[in-house]
């Protein structure tokens, strides 16, 4: 089976913050709708460590954030204060614009504590770029999962292995967590168009050929290989439906270039809503699109 491999790179996010991005790459802006795909952590954060992620816009896409561990505070231009725990899917929809920030929880602020999880960035369809934003939480609670011999899986968008997620979703969108015991393998469903694989620990094979960890591999349209684990993992699928190429420029993500233009100005010019509460922001990159 011929299988394109996606290698991330490391991207500092500032404060020693790092995260292994591994969408967009070269070789491929996108599966399914997912055109944006940060691995951070696992590490272990100090009291003296500031990795709050200050106020900042987005339009135009929606975005999955999943914590394996940890927790963080995500605040609003829509009134939203969340607490993300693991486990929980956190869907937040940007449409025409909305601001947001990501800090640490006052309770975790003087203890050492553990960070590690995906953020995830969706293209939505055309036609819902400029909707009114949103924010949906499902807690780790009502997702599905399943049990198999040797791996637990939790569908946690989308429909697979006879499971149904109840996360809402503007397109056909697919997102799952499994985990393998050592020596156990799983046949992977077609569940969607476009697919594809990520291990979050350990490396896995594929139908016999070996995939390294922290690296992406996309599936064919219609395989259905069989996933081992030899050592044991932990693996992500992530795919749906393809929506098209989009622009992408810092927060921004449209299916007209003129769209990002704008939304770089309003930033700019501080034209974007304001989160309740918070008095910093991520200003404007001083290259503009």
């Amino acid at each position: 089976m011929d299988l394109l491999q996606l290698s991330p790179h490391t991207k500092d996010l500032g404060g020693g913050f790092t995260v292994r991005r591994v969408l967009p790459a070269a070789q491929r802006q996108a599966v399914g709708p997912f055109l944006f795909f940060d691995h951070f952590g696992p590490i272990t954060a100090h009291p003296s460590d500031n990795h709050d992620v200050r106020a900042h816009p987005h339009i135009g896409l929606a975005t999955v954030t999943y914590l394996f561990e940890g927790a963080m505070m995500h605040r609003d231009s829509t009134g939203v204060v969340q607490r993300i725990e693991p486990g929980a899917i956190n869907w937040m929809t940007a449409g025409r614009g909305i601001v947001h920030s990501e800090r640490t929880p006052d309770d975790l602020r003087g203890v050492d504590r553990r960070s590690h999880g995906l953020q995830l960035w969706c293209a939505i369809p055309a036609e819902h770029e400029e909707d009114e934003p949103s924010f949906s939480h499902t807690p780790a609670s009502a997702i599905p999962s399943s049990t198999l011999p040797g791996v637990n899986l939790r569908v946690m968008i989308g429909e697979a292995f006879g499971l149904r997620s109840p996360v809402p979703t503007l397109s056909p969108t697919l997102y799952v967590d499994l985990e393998l015991a050592a020596g156990a393998s799983v046949q992977v469903p077609a569940a969607a168009r476009e697919r594809a694989l990520y291990g979050i620990d350990n490396g896995f094979v594929l139908d016999g050929e070996p995939v390294p960890p922290a690296t992406m591999v996309v599936l064919p349209e219609g395989a259905t290989p069989l996933l081992a684990a030899p050592q044991g993992a932990r693996v992500v699928m992530v795919g749906g439906e393809p929506l098209g190429h989009r622009h992408m420029w810092w927060n921004f993500v449209s299916s007209r270039k003129e769209r990002i233009v704008q939304a770089a100005d309003d930033w700019a010019a501080q034209r974007f809503p304001v989160v309740p509460g918070e008095t910093e922001f991520i200003p404007l990159p001083e290259k503009r699109p």
